[in-house]
């Protein structure tokens, strides 16, 4: 049931993206073109995100597990550190040059063309680069000396 939970509810993202025309890298990029011809139909789509976003930490906070009956994982961390900001601001410039976001990327790869596959496959490969990383940072933190 958790599996078909989450079919649907990465369904629902995706038609949305699609039908709010956030799969086009134009329309992403008009938004981000402060000085040029803005397009601010991506703050609304951002602005319904977040609302729909708050109502559900709201709901979850009341609650000890979720509707599946699984525990409820929020966010401890509260911080702004190094690597949230270094984080964020690579995730912006490849956002700006590339006009995908994760979610909207994957979503293009079902109309086909090889810029979306081609910002996949890059993103893939940062994950991995990632994760590389944290395991020799592992390693390196538990040798002696």
């Amino acid at each position: 049931m958790r599996m078909f939970s989450a079919l649907l509810a990465g369904l629902v993202f995706g038609i949305g993206l699609i039908l709010s025309g956030m799969t086009d890298p134009a329309k992403v990029l008009g938004f981000l073109d402060l000085a040029g011809r803005w397009d601010p139909s991506l703050a609304f789509v951002m602005g319904g995100a977040v609302l729909v976003g708050l109502v559900a930490f709201r709901v979850a906070r009341g609650r000890s597990a979720a509707l599946l009956g699984g525990p409820i994982q929020l966010p401890g961390a509260r911080g702004i550190d190094r690597r949230l900001v270094l984080g964020s601001l690579t995730f912006g410039v490849g956002w700006g040059l590339a006009g995908y976001c994760p979610g909207p990327a994957l979503a293009s790869l079902l109309g086909g063309g090889y810029k979306p596959l081609l910002f996949v496959l890059a993103m893939l490969a940062g994950m991995g680069v990632y994760e590389v990383q944290a395991i020799l940072a592992a390693r390196r933190a538990q040798r002696p000396g």
